[in-house]
């Protein structure tokens, strides 16, 4: 892991969280998202996974502290690199928030006020208590199986299992050890939850699904192999 730039330098308003961004070849479109997440947050930690593009510089341009991995990880280990680099910043609150534009900063914000009000250690997003754009219906029919799915698997019963915007105190960022590599990390933090009695609210936000998210998000074979994954791990633990 290379630090490549340590400061965000926009005029910020919220210093109390830090937003974690992972971020592979997202470069047509990460210096947008994450100048406007400067404006709003003083910490936005983007972990550049081996991207072959010029994402770490956009991302740098845009304000964020960029870290990066050589060679591509996935997502999980992108998001413990962010983790454990802002484990050294003055921060409350640490919210994963995706690269390509899917999030919505105003919701990371009502779901930091949510956290504080409830005193819970984690508040998680769900599009199903709030609301999507452009979703599509393939999509929206395999996000509702993961539901069940995660709920037979966990014993963690959510309304939306598979929500990469999800918002946690210091307490889960020094306990939690993402150790799934790839997009299995969203079960993996799912099972941490019922391990390490965390406790946890949901929170309704709206994802924002463009014509580059759909194109790069997971295809359904792809989710069946995690799915897949998941299963064979839990019986190998057990």
């Amino acid at each position: 892991m290379t630090l490549l730039t340590d400061q965000c330098y926009n005029v910020q308003v919220i210093d109390d969280t830090a937003l974690l961004v992972p971020a592979y070849n997202e470069g047509q479109v990460i210096h947008e998202h994450l100048a406007a997440a400067c404006r709003a947050f003083r910490w936005v930690v983007c972990v550049d996974d081996g991207s072959s593009d010029d994402t770490a510089i956009h991302a740098g341009s845009a304000g964020a502290i960029v870290l990066r991995h050589p060679v591509n990880l996935g997502q999980g280990a992108a998001l413990q690199t962010a983790i454990e680099y802002a484990l050294r910043l003055p921060v409350i609150w640490f919210c994963t928030f995706d690269a390509d534009g899917q999030h919505r900063l105003d919701d990371v914000i009502a779901m930091r006020e949510v956290a504080q009000t409830l005193d819970v250690d984690i508040v998680l997003g769900s599009r199903f208590l709030g609301q999507t754009t452009n979703m599509p219906t393939v999509k929206r029919w395999l996000l509702k199986a993961a539901v069940r799915f995660t709920d037979w698997t966990s014993g963690v019963k959510l309304t939306d299992a598979h929500n990469g915007l999800r918002l946690f105190n210091r307490h889960v960022a020094q306990t939690i050890d993402l150790q799934e590599n790839g997009f299995n990390h969203a079960s993996e933090f799912i099972d941490k939850i019922k391990t390490n009695g965390y406790t946890f609210a949901e929170a309704p936000v709206t994802i924002d699904y463009s014509d580059y998210s759909k194109a790069k998000g997971q295809s359904m074979l792809n989710a069946i192999n995690l799915a897949t994954d998941t299963l064979i791990t839990k019986v190998v633990r057990k």
